[in-house]
């Protein structure tokens, strides 16, 4: 057979001592598992292959070292930012439906913080019977004041109060939703402020669908909060 001719032919080129041109042949690589005797098969090394300088080696590693760094930095950095606008807090005292006082967030742990939930407009205290009402609600979704909530900030994360504008998660319900689910809370756009704005609204539509809280038509609310305080500063 030929590979066996071409074999024969590579053992006598050895055994004169000459050395065969070019690469290894693809049907000589293949001998051995082809039953060719292992002890008289071994492959001759192409001499027209670069050998590497340490130099360029040493360039190399460290070109290999440097892509990895970049590679840890930049997956570092997507971890945090998803994590960076994010905050675990208590709950100190609900001052509205839409506003509360809060511990955990400055660097003293026990320094209270004013929060102004995003997305929504809730009664004024005075709107009887509505403003408490909706400060009743977002108690009971807040629950147990020893239990962490988790603040979520967006694009904008004060008001001209100075105050946190945040969602506000617990139990994995957003409670910013749940009180103008409830209607007791008119969903209010504002830029740029706008992660949650179609299902803030869809909550809203519920709540009108379903005729509860302010949108009762046995009782409803005849001024918007924003009116409301417009006309009695």
């Amino acid at each position: 057979m030929r590979w066996m001719r071409e074999m024969r032919e590579m053992r006598e080129m050895r055994e004169e001592g000459r050395q065969p041109r070019g690469r290894v042949s693809r049907l000589e690589r293949t001998a051995v598992s082809r039953g060719a005797d292992e002890k008289n098969f071994y492959l001759i090394p192409n001499p027209q292959s670069p050998i590497p300088n340490p130099q360029s080696l040493r360039i190399w590693l460290s070109k290999i070292a440097l892509i990895a760094c970049l590679l840890l930095l930049v997956s570092c950095q997507a971890k945090n930012s998803s994590v960076a606008n994010q905050v675990e807090v208590r709950v100190a005292r609900v001052v509205s439906g839409q506003s509360l006082e809060v511990v955990g967030m400055a660097q003293q742990a026990n320094m209270i913080s004013q929060v102004r939930l995003i997305g929504l407009d809730a009664p004024d205290l005075r709107q009887y019977p509505w403003g408490e009402e909706s400060k009743e609600l977002l108690t009971k979704l807040v629950g147990d004041f020893t239990q962490p909530v988790r603040l979520e900030l967006d694009m904008a994360a004060q008001d001209k109060m100075g105050r946190t504008l945040a969602y506000l998660w617990k139990d994995n319900q957003l409670l910013n939703e749940q009180v103008i689910k409830q209607g007791y809370a008119l969903f209010v756009e504002r830029s740029p402020n706008h992660k949650y704005d179609q299902r803030l609204e869809r909550a809203q539509q519920w709540a009108r669908i379903m005729g509860i809280g302010i949108w009762n038509p046995d009782k409803p609310m005849r001024q918007t909060p924003a009116e409301f305080r417009r006309f009695n500063r």
